[in-house]
């Protein structure tokens, strides 16, 4: 006559075996997960283009309060020659938008490391965006965008919004909606490498 294990008698050793008995079922759901989450993220991105757009004309602001008119490859090649060719991280943001707010801290510490340029979409003049920033403790550089067009030139519709230009000048690893700090630099790191 074979005998039974006694029951467990902790919560982890009932969880561990609960776990063990049902581990395909609980891959099969992380994998579906997954999938969701991917396929969303690309149909939000779908919009994004390959490069950079040729012409976008941009007005960028920097941490003094000081403003430049010129061109988005201008203004990712100036972040670009201070971070000795490194791949450039583009942040979309809005100074109304509140998933925005908490990615504030990532995107600061990101900066520390990486070239980082902001876009501020829709969040009023560059005298405004200078003042939300200032307020915040924000040094970023930041592209001003009134109007929203040069977001929907990037192919985003919403924010916050993330994407990697590489050192050719190609937009890659596009995401909408938070991204983690370890996300970030993950995708900067793999622009970098591949």
């Amino acid at each position: 006559m074979s005998e039974t294990a006694p029951p467990p008698s902790s919560v982890s050793a009932r969880l561990w075996a609960w776990w063990r008995r049902s581990w395909r079922g609980h891959l099969g759901t992380l994998l579906l997960v997954a999938v969701v989450f991917f396929g969303v993220q690309a149909w939000q991105t779908r919009a994004v283009p390959d490069v950079l757009p040729a012409d976008a004309r941009v007005q960028l602001l920097r941490g003094d309060g000081s403003t430049h008119d010129m061109s988005l490859a201008e203004a990712v090649a100036l972040m670009r020659t201070a971070f000795e060719g490194q791949p450039v991280a583009l942040h979309l943001w809005a100074e109304w938008c509140p998933i925005c707010r908490v990615e504030e801290g990532s995107v600061t510490a990101l900066g520390r490391d990486w070239p980082v340029l902001t876009v501020a979409m829709q969040s009023g003049p560059a005298a405004a965006v200078s003042q939300v920033q200032r307020q915040r403790g924000l040094p970023w550089v930041t592209l001003v965008d009134t109007q929203g067009r040069l977001t929907r030139e990037l192919g985003f519709s919403s924010v916050p919004g993330f994407v990697v230009v590489d050192t050719q000048g190609r937009l890659r690893t596009p995401t909408v909606g938070f991204t983690s700090e370890t996300g970030m630099r993950l995708r900067l790191w793999w622009a970098r490498v591949f």
